[in-house]
């Protein structure tokens, strides 16, 4: 909630294998399309021989540079996770914790041979519901186990005193990946849903449900009534939106039928005394629909629910009907991923740090870190400059922007003290017990922090992960180790593509502090109003022209990219840009004009850009990213980035009216 990312989570995690060619010390030629121009189609021009060389796997729904960099982290995990399985450790220790997971989550022949078993607690329970009092002491027990079943849970800084942390209450309960998949009337949409209801009724017919198929179409309405009442895309962009402080009391009077009261308690935790409700029109129509709708409704939601988020840990039947849906469906996979490989993104989300201390210590040395943080510096002093200079930014604000930037903390690599999993019991019994105890030790977690001071320690990401965020609370941007490998950065590189890829990406993020969203937040991350009011209009009256130029884009089909939802990432691939490309300038090779290669230092600082963004996309992969995520497709990344960078122009000698040489009075002038 609130941090925000390089790119979307589930390119990341989706994809991985080697790529075909390029040296990451240096720009490959045959990476480039030299049939394209570099005016008309930069991305094209500078990735299309890759693309051309890389097809899609198979298993996958796109291809990037994220993958070929995963694949190589992958290959690291896995030894880490097959040494610590071939091992015999002590009980509670870090090898008895992953080796005994990955034991249990590759043993196929006894999560066959357990079928529905780990599963029959669960549908007991649901069988024997039969008030609307009974279906919410059920989804409040799930929901206390860590099973996100209605609503999402956690513990964040408090947007008005963030140094203190509250508890967030938000919406979920959808199958579909947006709300919108459920509002949209078209055909597209139409056929999409009557997809997801067959979806559905194959997965109620695995755990046995004669009435699948009515069933299916009773889940649908629930649905469809929590995602009337769910906030767009664009509204969650709102902070205030999502900021809804109540007492416990004021929060059981508006949902009467679900007891906040009883929900904190249940874990230990009635001295807290409020929290927000952080979105209420979601509360409310989950209010409603509980009153409303027949139990036996909310029992084929509960069980569809339960199967949807246990299949992938349950046999082959459900694994298959899992990837049908979400794999191919809705991303256009074909085949799906190595066991092993599915097993990775597991053990990431329930031993994340376990595993990333292990990893950090094969791929990060210590001079890495340092080098990273001298590229955020001079970053930071080539921000500090581009701000001096902004002529619709009035002084005072000027010396506010200053003073943010003199807070901004840097994480670099992993954390300073690592996640502590004492209270994490793993066995090599049951694969689906292991992600289940996972998830209670984290809402546990979650629940010990509410009403505490913040740690600002903490890390939202492993340091495996291939990303980066910005946190508006935290006043912080946070780079894993992973993000920090070749050719992102890469000692044995010239400053161009260092500062070319690292360098924007650092950009990026630091933007993120001051994009649409994150300028709400001050210097010590609350959720403040520093700037004059003229600021605020100018600076609205120029990201405007941002909006618009990405809403006139058409990656697909009759599907226009959101230029609203994607502004905040927008701004700082353009701010981020520029600034990068500043910095690179006070550099030696940045203010030479020698070649190598044949290039330009800028020109190689553009390649090393447009190279970080390379990616093939399924349609259906694409389609999803157009309809679900705040970040617009890479394509349109490169190219709406550069259109607006005269020095890009200049470097490739691009003519007045071409594409990417766009008039003075149409560029996007922001920062």
């Amino acid at each position: 909630m609130f941090v925000h990312c390089l790119r979307t989570l589930a390119l990341s995690s989706l994809f991985g294998v080697a790529g075909a060619h390029g040296n990451e010390h240096t720009l490959d030629a045959r990476d480039l399309d030299p049939h394209a121009s570099p005016c008309a189609d930069f991305f094209q021009y500078a990735n299309g021989g890759w693309l051309k060389a890389n097809p899609i796997p198979p298993a996958y729904a796109a291809w990037s540079l994220d993958d070929e960099v995963d694949e190589r982290n992958r290959s690291i995990l896995k030894r880490v996770l097959e040494e610590a399985a071939a091992q015999t450790a002590a009980h509670g220790s870090a090898v008895q914790k992953i080796g005994d997971f990955y034991r249990a989550a590759m043993n196929l022949a006894a999560i066959e041979r357990d079928g529905l078993a780990p599963l029959h607690d669960d549908l007991a329970a649901i069988a024997a519901l039969r008030t609307p009092a009974d279906v919410a002491a059920l989804i409040r027990t799930w929901q206390l186990r860590g099973d996100a079943v209605l609503f999402e849970f956690e513990a964040r800084p408090d947007l008005k005193d963030s140094q203190n942390a509250i508890a967030y209450a938000g919406q979920g309960g959808l199958g579909l990946p947006d709300r919108d998949y459920y509002l949209r009337d078209d055909a597209k949409s139409r056929h999409l849903r009557e997809r997801y209801r067959a979806h559905v009724a194959r997965v109620l017919r695995l755990l046995g449900d004669a009435e699948a198929h009515a069933e299916s179409a009773w889940i649908m309405e629930l649905e469809t009534r929590l995602a009337q009442g769910s906030l767009d895309r664009v509204a969650l962009r709102e902070p205030l939106n999502s900021y809804h402080v109540l007492t416990l009391g004021e929060a059981d009077a508006r949902s009467p039928h679900f007891s906040w009261s009883d929900f904190f308690r249940a874990t230990g935790r009635g001295d807290v005394a409020r929290f927000s409700l952080a979105q209420p029109e979601f509360f409310a129509a989950f209010e409603n629909a509980l009153i409303e709708l027949p139990v036996a409704h909310w029992q084929a939601w509960l069980r569809w629910r339960l199967a949807d988020g246990s299949a992938a840990y349950l046999g082959k039947a459900f694994v298959d009907a899992d990837f049908a849906f979400h794999g191919t469906t809705l991303l256009g996979a074909r085949r799906i991923l190595p066991r092993w490989k599915r097993v990775l993104v597991s053990a990431d989300n329930a031993l994340g740090e376990l595993l990333g201390e292990a990893y950090v210590a094969q791929v990060f040395p210590p001079q890495a870190k340092q080098r990273a943080l001298d590229l955020v510096s001079n970053l930071k002093t080539a921000l500090r400059a581009r701000i001096a200079g902004l002529s619709w930014m009035s002084e005072p604000t000027k010396r506010a922007a200053d003073a943010k930037l003199d807070t901004l903390v840097a994480k670099i690599g992993y954390p300073e003290r690592w996640r502590d999993y004492a209270g994490l019991e793993i066995s090599p019994d049951s694969y689906l017990a292991n992600m289940r105890s996972a998830a209670a030790f984290e809402v546990r977690r979650q629940f010990a922090k509410v009403g505490r001071p913040v740690d600002r320690g903490e890390w939202d990401m492993t340091p495996q992960t291939i990303n980066a965020y910005y946190n508006p609370s935290g006043n912080e941007i946070v780079f894993p180790a992973a993000q920090l490998l070749p050719p992102y950065f890469d000692a044995a590189a010239d400053d161009a593509l260092n500062y070319g890829s690292i360098g924007t990406v650092i950009g990026h993020e630091l933007l993120h502090g001051f994009d649409d969203e994150g300028s709400r937040f001050d210097a010590h991350g609350n959720l403040a109003d520093w700037w004059g009011a003229d600021d605020r209009a100018a600076f609205e009256a120029r990201t405007q022209k941002l909006v618009e130029q990405f809403d006139a884009y058409v990656p697909i089909d009759d599907l226009h990219i959101d230029g609203k939802a994607s502004l905040g990432e927008n701004i700082a691939d353009l701010g981020g840009l520029l600034v990068a490309f500043d910095a690179f300038r006070l550099t030696a090779q940045g203010a030479s004009a020698a070649q190598t290669d044949g290039l330009t230092p800028e020109q190689r600082f553009f390649l090393a850009f447009a190279r970080t963004w390379r990616i093939a996309q399924r349609p259906a992969q694409l389609r999803l990213q157009l309809q679900s995520d705040e970040h617009a497709p890479a394509k349109f990344r490169v190219n709406g980035a550069l259109g607006n960078m005269p020095a890009f122009a200049l470097a490739f000698a691009c003519r007045s009216g071409e594409p990417l040489a766009r008039p003075a009075p149409a560029l996007v002038k922001i920062w």
